[in-house]
């Protein structure tokens, strides 16, 4: 049986909201697996057709699932990939193991033989490496997007507060909201609230629209609410995830715990 065979026949049922299409399976198992199908084979059909292609990740445990069986799919030339992620944390030092460039290392840019891997790094000058990220950024267009959903609907670090979907910038310093960074405690990546960085850099957007194709990966109980106002509410900044329905090529993938039709 094919990998897209395989998927089919993982999902309970697959559904369209406005051009968003979503998958729904029976555990977070099934979901990862087929999220990675897809990537992979999309990989492998661009790969084709151009020789290079250039890819954003989203580190959060919401992606762990995905991110070991992508790393697991063979006939993908890795080396012709580059590799960016899409928001880190200002104020945490070079080994801190919340850094979402270090917990993308361990899960997959050190698993596989990219071509580039372009980290953000703070440091010292936050504002310098949002404008550095973002020259990167617009060198050439973004192919594809793995991208998950915040308790509040953030996608990357755009909580509502700071969420544009016109946003003239590619990247920015954000503010984190307060529901945001106690995600980051229930997500066990920090033992208290005032642990979490205040502050991140964070693609935006439009950034994260512009790629040709997202993948988006949403499991657990907690995300549900979250889900619910992306699929049903107006399409609003109090909920940014919502504008993934108006892009021409998102697919999110659900297990039945998050799937507020499950």
């Amino acid at each position: 049986m094919s990998e897209a065979n395989i998927g089919e026949s993982l999902a309970t049922g697959n559904r369209y909201y406005g051009s968003l299409k979503v998958r729904s399976f029976e555990n977070r198992d099934y979901m990862g697996e087929a999220a990675a199908n897809d990537i992979a084979a999309a990989l492998r059909a661009r790969l084709q057709t151009q020789n290079q292609v250039r890819m954003i990740f989203a580190a959060a445990p919401s992606q762990a699932d995905m991110l070991k069986m992508l790393c697991a799919a063979p006939d993908i030339d890795w080396r012709r990939v580059t590799a960016f992620h899409m928001d880190e944390y200002i104020g945490l030092s070079l080994d801190h193991p919340a850094r979402f460039g270090l917990w993308l290392n361990r899960h997959i840019f050190n698993q596989l033989p990219f071509g580039q891997v372009h980290r953000i790094m703070p440091g010292d000058d936050a504002s310098a490496e949002a404008k550095r990220y973002a020259a990167l950024l617009e060198e050439a267009p973004i192919d594809f997007i793995c991208l998950g959903i915040g308790v509040n609907g953030h996608i990357a670090f755009n909580d509502p507060p700071v969420a544009l979907f016109d946003d003239p910038e590619t990247v920015k310093i954000v503010v984190l909201d307060d529901v945001c960074r106690q995600q980051q405690v229930d997500d066990k990546c920090f033992a208290t609230f005032n642990d979490v960085p205040e502050k991140a850099i964070t693609l935006t957007i439009p950034c994260l629209m512009s790629g040709q194709q997202l993948f988006c990966v949403v499991p657990g109980a907690f995300k549900q609410n979250a889900v619910r106002d992306t699929l049903y509410g107006e399409i609003t900044t109090a909920c940014p995830a919502s504008i993934l329905r108006n892009h021409p090529s998102c697919t999110l993938y659900l297990d039945k715990d998050s799937d507020p039709d499950a």
